[in-house]
């Protein structure tokens, strides 16, 4: 990982580092996991905050939440499989399945009432894209359900 206060995630708090390969096999080793997509961290001084922030939520939350940081190279392929639109993302899972995401930044009242809610959710399935108002998918524009990934999409 480039960014070294996404190398320190690891490194000195113990996070564990997933790929598209490896993703399975951590969530199916832990209870309540969240998957930290922090998008280009180069780009988005966001990713360094929810990075700082990140370790704080798993202090407050005492031990429920054990936390991957998703490689740079599997975040779309990831992302894909959440559905979600913005980075940074942190991704709720229960037994590998989906409870939830918040995108971006909030408040820190806003992320413990977030969270407590996800965490008190059934699994789902991830909702479909929400895609920009004149942003129209060509599997959309194709006749095609939108939020269903075609491969086509540009």
């Amino acid at each position: 990982m480039p960014s070294p206060l996404l190398d320190q995630l690891i490194a000195k708090h113990g996070f564990a580092g997933v790929t598209e390969g490896s993703a399975d096999d951590f969530l199916s080793k832990n209870k309540n996991t969240v998957l930290f997509f922090p998008g280009d961290s180069d780009r988005l001084v966001e990713s360094a905050d929810v990075a700082v922030i990140l370790p704080e939520i798993l202090k407050a939350f005492k031990g429920r939440l054990a936390p991957a940081v998703v490689d740079k190279t599997s975040e779309r392929a990831l992302q894909r499989r959440y559905r979600f639109n913005a980075f940074p993302a942190l991704v709720f899972l229960r037994d590998g399945e989906y409870l939830g995401v918040i995108c971006r930044v909030l408040n820190w009242q806003d992320y413990l009432s977030e969270i407590e809610s996800i965490l008190a959710r059934d699994p789902s399935e991830p909702p479909p894209y929400q895609f920009p108002e004149g942003c129209i998918p060509s599997a959309t524009a194709n006749g095609a359900e939108p939020g269903h990934d075609h491969g086509d999409f540009q």
